[in-house]
């Protein structure tokens, strides 16, 4: 199933402990990377990342967790009384010798670095999995934006591949007549190299058999469908891997045919579809640099 690289979804959760939302959006990039920004997790994110990898290939993948906790026993509050003591101790020492009174609010008390801790406790087990089932299933809402950008995709890149069809089928009618059409320049530029001198008919035919044969186009234009058979192969929905290298690598194979047709053309017509083959061997091309 051919998959878009860019998508984006979100959802919002309740759990005993805590609320979370969690926003996951895929960028393209040429393998999977990932990105992660929120609380910390631990090892859950961990978890979290190989939730996404198992099902995104290829692709930035940036996720982004909101966490809102709503059980006070979730967090753990450590208070340092050996450390407010000492200070006490040293406060009143001072003020004792400037015959002044302490006023030590509990505001001030939290200002004290380090004097109180407030964290939140680990994940239990219960939290843990919740965590990964709604952050599992938001990744499937994600895939499902890519699969239908991804059919929109394939879409686009089918049409480009029959109109190449098309093309092909008028090259090798072409291609057909280029022997001909070679003939007949070489008679003509011997024409005019001689200046009009008797022209062995054996001769001719025998430069035109060798030129037919280097400017032969037979040989590419079979390459060239033999590309965009595999290119339909690929967008088959039973295809179930990425297969967004293996059509990029084919556009580049398509052109590379293109080019050789184009270098051998003794016809000006031939010249012309192979222009527009290239201009559609570039849309594949921008069209596959999305695909996973």
């Amino acid at each position: 199933m051919i998959q878009s690289m860019t998508g984006f979804a979100e959802g919002s959760f309740n759990a005993p402990n805590f609320k979370v939302k969690i926003s996951i959006k895929t960028l393209n990039y040429r393998f999977f990377d990932w990105y992660y920004r929120g609380p910390q997790l631990g090892l859950v994110e961990n978890r979290l990342r190989a939730i996404a990898q198992k099902k995104i290939h290829r692709g930035r993948v940036e996720a982004v967790i909101e966490l809102d906790i709503i059980n006070s026993s979730a967090w753990s509050i450590e208070v340092r009384e050996n450390l407010i003591e000492r200070i006490l101790l040293s406060l009143e020492k001072v003020l004792a010798k400037q015959k002044q009174s302490i006023n030590f609010s509990l505001f001030d008390l939290l200002a004290i670095p380090q004097a109180v801790e407030v964290k939140k406790r680990d994940f239990t087990s219960q939290d843990s999995s919740f965590l990964q089932r709604v952050f599992e299933k938001t990744v499937d809402e994600l895939i499902r934006t890519r699969k239908k950008e991804g059919r929109q995709l394939r879409k686009e890149i089918v049409n480009y591949v029959q109109e190449i069809r098309r093309i092909s089928k008028r090259l090798e009618k072409l291609a057909k007549k280029q022997p001909l059409y070679i003939k007949e320049k070489l008679r003509q530029r011997i024409k005019e190299l001689s200046h009009d001198l008797p022209l062995s008919e054996e001769k001719l035919l025998e430069e035109a058999v060798y030129l037919a044969q280097r400017y032969d186009l037979s040989e590419e234009i079979v390459r060239l469908n033999c590309h965009l058979n595999y290119i339909q192969q690929l967008l088959s929905p039973l295809v179930k891997e990425p297969v967004g290298r293996k059509l990029d690598f084919l556009a580049q194979e398509l052109l590379r045919e293109a080019n050789t047709i184009n270098s051998k053309a003794q016809d000006i017509r031939i010249t012309q579809e192979i222009l527009a083959v290239k201009d559609k061997v570039e849309n594949i091309r921008q069209q596959v640099q999305n695909i996973e």
